[in-house]
């Protein structure tokens, strides 16, 4: 029986985490230090609390918020625990096959690894490395959410520190934090209207002719592109009325003598540098002016939209197309903006959709919008594994389209988007430590992003990508349907909490649901429903770094779909990773369960240390040997509503359509009351414990993709 470890109550179980009796035998108080709070988004609030002492890992840190103003307080989850997670990336495999190179060396924990060598050419049979990337190590602390406030809400959010063995400092932390509210045109600013090249019917004035004419003081082709001073203020709004805005950008420009009539003035490139700043309150709108649609047509540019130097722009209802990067909106170390807004807008035929990997970039709302790629919408493919011995791999297995939105920094909100064709879905940018690390404050940090509500569909690789991210990354109620890769990924996570609660997966017949690689740390699994395996690192084969630490799993359902992989097959450096009050339907084939950890007699390994792998053919053996899984069950698809498993005849490129399944649960299923509380995300109703999956039974199908109009 592995549970020579303790808990201090399940209330405690994400601050707490099972310890080693020899090491809890010695008192070592935790001591208080600084708190911090995080950006604030529109529905969620992050904080940080850094500590010294409590090496034995058994201070806990209890959460209650209230919107100010009200009583009683509610409770909300727990903060996360962190210290010492090693995140050093130093990796290599091999993508033609073979044994994997040895990984170099890693430094320690109080200095960066050696240089990396230099990489060899990504080509079959070579190997590829990653050592250096990162060299972090979470600092000593808790960190954490509270989740579902209100937008634009001001609350009060009370923390105290316990511990057994004493509290050094202040035991309590209360603070008053407002969450953002969505951000909208304000009402009082200057309205210039805008029409296309060409446009020769009645106009309401002021009236311009292209984009350009109206947000800068004049605008043309030719040396005098970027002569004229922003026109719009703080406030203003540009309504663009019907039309196709679509440049002649190989032609000089100056109308006037060469006698064509251009139509955007985008000289050269095709790209619109927009510059202006608002503020938060008084965005800088551009907005379709709801005559019918608004193209913008890159004519196969590089970037349409360039506004890494435009603060609080404000985009809606646009239709975008026929370029390679549609929003370019931050370059790591060079520039990039604040507070940017996109907002029910089509793209199509586009390479990228939104990008900024600036680490100073915040606050963007990224919601109810469509995003359509390039790569084939009738099968699913991947860039590689099966697919690569596929005829069609040659034409299908290239990257046409990289991902739709890809955000770092602080604050932002992704939600609510329809994702189709592309590499990758949603991604966090894979930035490496973050700048000035470990000196960095935490406002600096890439942390308190919200990614919500999405449907995706049809990715070569991954849905969404917590990559880079530190703490506070909310990945909640997001449906990923025929994922090529591993659905959802932490390559690598620094320290967490990355929260990934109430998802539901369908068909990622490549590597499953979940990647830990780089050896992530943090990740919190609550209440997803997954029709594939939660295997990462197991029978992984080439690969050397796809083991994670400080892991949390509760009511979830996963249902496996490889059967070469566990269905439930943890690997982790840290015996304070547990699992527990999930279900599991574990298909026929042998060893559906494993538990890869270090001796259950150490805490933690460093990430030199071996593991030890552990399989086992029945729940029952898994539960009895690791302490694992106590109250987890064992279920089938039978218990939905009406979902089939993805045909294991079928081939790989077969597309599911994720509107067809119902992932509701049944009447009567096994999964219903059989959770555990977890304050603020899954409380049950009317006295009754919590159920285990996505959807709560009795409860609608969730939206996922653009809201109705009427309803954002």
């Amino acid at each position: 029986m592995r549970r020579t470890f303790a808990f201090i109550g399940a209330a405690l179980l994400l601050s707490a985490g099972p310890f080693s009796m020899a090491i809890a035998a010695a008192v070592d108080p935790v001591v208080a230090g600084d708190f911090f709070v995080e950006r604030p988004t529109l529905e969620n609030l992050g904080f940080e609390w850094r500590i010294s002492g409590d090496a034995n890992r058994r201070a806990s840190v209890q959460v209650a918020y209230r919107e100010k103003g009200t009583s009683p307080w509610k409770t909300g989850l727990p903060l996360l625990r962190l210290h010492g997670e090693d995140v050093h990336s130093r990796g290599c495999f091999s993508p033609g096959g073979g044994p994997p190179p040895e990984a170099p060396k890693p430094g320690t924990a109080a200095a960066p690894p050696p240089p990396a060598p230099p990489s060899p050419p990504a080509q079959s049979g070579m190997p590829i490395c990653f050592a250096g990337a990162y060299s972090y190590v979470a600092p000593n602390m808790f960190a954490g959410s509270i989740f579902n406030l209100k937008p634009g809400t001001e609350y009060e959010a009370r923390f105290t520190l316990q511990d057994p063995d004493g509290v050094s400092g202040a035991r309590v932390k209360t603070v008053a934090v407002r969450t953002r509210a969505e951000p909208k045109p304000a009402t009082d600013g200057h309205i210039y209207h805008v029409y296309p090249f060409g446009y020769t019917g009645p106009r309401e004035e002021p009236s311009f002719t292209g984009l350009l004419q109206a947000y800068y003081t004049n605008s043309t082709g030719g040396d005098w592109y970027n002569a004229f001073p922003p026109r719009v203020k703080p406030g203003d709004v540009i309504l663009v009325h019907a039309g196709t805005y679509k440049d002649d950008r190989f032609r000089y420009g100056h109308e006037l003598f060469s006698g064509f009539r251009e139509c955007c003035n985008t000289t050269g490139d095709g790209t619109y540098y927009l510059i202006a700043k608002g503020t938060a309150q008084r965005p800088i709108v551009i907005k379709a002016a709801g005559d019918g649609p608004v193209i913008f047509d890159g004519d196969g540019n590089a970037n349409l939209f360039n506004v890494e130097a435009a603060d609080y722009n404000y985009f809606e209802g646009l239709t975008i197309r026929g370029t390679g990067v549609a929003f370019e909106a931050g370059i790591k170390g060079i520039a990039g903006a604040r507070g940017l807004t996109v907002k029910g807008c089509t793209f199509e035929d586009i390479y990228v959709g939104v990008h900024t990997d600036f680490e100073g970039s915040q606050d963007f709302y990224i919601a109810d919008n469509s995003f359509t790629g390039r790569h084939n919408p009738s099968e699913l493919w991947s860039w590689v594994g099966p697919w690569m011995k596929l005829p069609g791999f040659a034409a299908n297995g290239r990257l046409l389209s990289q991902f739709a939105v890809k955000v770092y920094g602080s604050g932002h909100v992704v939600a609510y988007n329809r994702v189709r064709n592309f590499h990758d879905g949603i991604d966090h940018a894979t930035y490496g430590d973050p700048p000035d690390w470990p000196a960095t404050p935490p406002s600096n940090m890439p942390s308190s992003d919200d990614f919500i509500g999405n449907d995706i569909s049809n990715v070569h690789d991954n849905c969404i990508e917590a990559d880079g991210a530190a703490q506070n990354i909310r990945v909640i109620g997001n449906l990923c349907v025929n994922s090529g890769q591993e659905a959802f990924s932490m390559q690598p996570l620094m320290g967490g909490p990355a929260y990934f609660i109430r998802n539901v997966l369908y068909n990622a017949p490549g590597s499953g649901g979940i990647k830990f690689d780089e050896y992530p740390a943090g990740g919190v699994f609550y209440n997803n429903t997954w029709f594939s395996n939660f295997s990462p690192g197991a029978n992984r084969g080439s690969l050397d770094r796809s083991e994670g630490s400080n892991v949390h799993l509760r009511n979830n359902l996963f249902l496996r779909q490889i059967d070469t992989k566990p269905v439930m097959g943890m690997v982790t450096w840290t015996n304070y990773t547990d699992s527990d009050y999930n279900g599991f339907f574990p298909g026929s084939s042998a060893n559906p369960f494993n538990w890869t950890s270090p001796d259950f007699s150490t805490p933690a390994n460093s990430i030199q240390a071996p593991l030890v792998a552990r399989n086992f053919q029945t729940l029952a053996e898994y539960q009895a040997t690791t302490g694992e899984d106590v109250h987890s069950i064992l279920i089938g698809y039978a218990d939905f509503v009406n979902v089939k498993p993805p045909d294991p005849q079928a081939r790989l490129t077969t597309l599911y359509d994720g509107n067809t399944p119902d992932f509701r649960l049944a009447p009567g299923a096994p999964e219903i009351g059989r959770g555990e509380v977890l304050p603020n995300v899954a409380e049950g109703r009317d006295g009754k414990l919590p159920d285990l999956g996505a959807v709560p039974f009795g409860d609608p199908l969730p939206h996922y993709g653009p809201r109705p109009a009427n309803e954002r």
